[in-house]
């Protein structure tokens, strides 16, 4: 039996049609019939077949025509027949691209044989392109995922298969182990990716103004959703959402309907949902203080991220890895690692996991460029300095916290006024509120 293969039989005489849906069929073949070739351009597409079994004369378009209209728009194998054909007639088909030429009346094994030939071929080309598209994904996560550990080649594995569906996602692991990086993934590798990935860190943003900050208000203008529409919403620390927000969001999740603060209006939200946290939420449900409904919402599929003391292997990998984009940033040469650094790197149990180990290796690399510098110095300055901003992006969220501060204070929370003080748009104003845990009636108020 030939195992569903789907073949498409275009031909103007019926009782041609009939008698190769019959034999067909009989053999093990899915077919579909059709009377004109006009119709396969339409429908070759959503009838995926493996082949075209097709007659070349017929009214209106002929089979070698159809041949030639379908180059370039479709790779399915098509084989011709022809009650009048004759050796250069075949010979200018398969010069064209036909798989096979057979002249009627012809033995139903041989065209079976080249029908199943014909389907394997496609069959086996589809799969080998499906196959070239995992890789080059794989291959693209492998430059933004470091590791040769056997949970990372998996993760990687599991993000390449989520990332073609829409399932929301949860993703479990301590601080630092790479949580948005793979909501990132899951929102750049799928159909998503031309729309907005949006994260969110709910431990940043004040309980009072949480639901402002994720449905919008009409005065305010769009909230978290909306922003995030027809992409990805990264909600981080996850166990952080107030519980009154908590029932709003599985609304939200169920009908996939909300509506902005002091409007009447239903708002659609088309959204992907990936969630992070570190902490045991089945904890927290047992307390009361995360909706069991929403947890079991959020995690159709629970990833768990390895810690980096779970996989040493990929320690100095990683840090050789930052070393270099390090000192191409501050164009300097790359420090050579001794074999007392690898020891330390080894020896270390990273409880800040790979945003640790960036910010050292940094430091390592900015030592260097002064002439000193060694992992073990740098993890030394790290630990002390852990408490004052470590890289620069740090220094600047530093920085624009409180140059937003100042100007929410001086104009009396007016945001058009703020916004055209600091000279950036009203919602890049909004949002870096959000993002850098800005309250605005606490700096009002203070």
């Amino acid at each position: 039996m030939n195992h569903g293969y789907r073949i498409t039989v275009v031909d103007d005489d019926k009782a041609m049609r009939d008698s190769l849906a019959h034999l067909l069929e009989k053999a093990g073949f899915e077919v579909t019939c059709l009377s004109r070739a006009e119709n396969v351009l339409s429908t070759i597409q959503s009838e995926d077949a493996d082949v075209l079994l097709c007659d070349v004369r017929m009214p209106g378009m002929s089979g070698t025509e159809l041949q030639m209209q379908l180059k370039g728009q479709s790779d399915v194998p098509i084989v011709l027949m022809s009650a009048h054909g004759d050796i250069p007639m075949a010979v200018s088909a398969i010069q064209n691209g036909a798989y096979s030429f057979l002249e009627k009346p012809f033995d139903p094994r041989r065209l079976i044989k080249i029908l199943e030939n014909a389907s394997q071929l496609r069959r086996l080309a589809r799969n080998a392109d499906r196959l070239k598209v995992r890789l080059a994904e794989l291959s693209a996560l492998d430059r933004v995922m470091i590791g040769n550990a056997p949970s990372i080649k998996a993760l990687r594995a599991e993000i390449v298969d989520l990332s073609t569906t829409d399932v929301n996602v949860m993703l479990l692991g301590e601080t630092g182990t790479g949580k948005e990086l793979v909501a990132k993934a899951l929102h750049d590798l799928g159909h998503r990716s031309a729309e907005p990935f949006v994260p969110i860190n709910c431990a940043a943003v004040p309980v009072a103004r949480f639901e402002e900050v994720l449905f919008g208000t009409a005065d305010n203008g769009p909230g978290l959703l909306a922003q995030a529409e027809g992409g990805t919403l990264f909600l981080d620390e996850l166990g952080a959402i107030p519980l009154e927000i908590q029932a709003k969001l599985l609304r939200v999740i169920e009908t996939k309907q909300y509506t902005p603060i002091n409007t009447s209006k239903m708002v659609n939200a088309n959204i992907r949902i990936v969630s992070a946290a570190h902490e045991r939420l089945e904890e927290m449900m047992g307390e009361g203080k995360f909706r069991e409904d929403l947890y079991f919402r959020l995690n159709t599929i629970m990833l768990t991220m390895p810690p980096l003391r779970a996989r040493r292997d990929d320690i100095t990998t990683l840090y050789m890895h930052y070393l270099d984009i390090f000192a191409s940033t501050y164009e300097t040469e790359v420090p050579v690692l001794t074999s007392g650094d690898v020891a330390t790197l080894l020896a270390y149990d990273w409880p800040g996991n790979v945003r640790e180990l960036r910010n050292v290796c940094e430091r390592h690399v900015l030592a260097a460029r002064r002439g000193a510098g060694s992992v073990d110095s740098a993890l030394n300055d790290n630990r002390e300095n852990s408490a004052t901003p470590e890289t620069l992006r740090e220094a600047v969220a530093a920085f624009e916290r409180q140059l937003i501060g100042k100007a929410l204070a001086r104009h009396h929370g007016r945001m058009d006024d703020v916004a055209a003080a600091l000279g950036i748009g009203r919602r890049t104003l909004n949002e870096k509120i959000v993002k850098l845990g800005l309250d605005k009636e606490t700096i009002l108020n203070s």
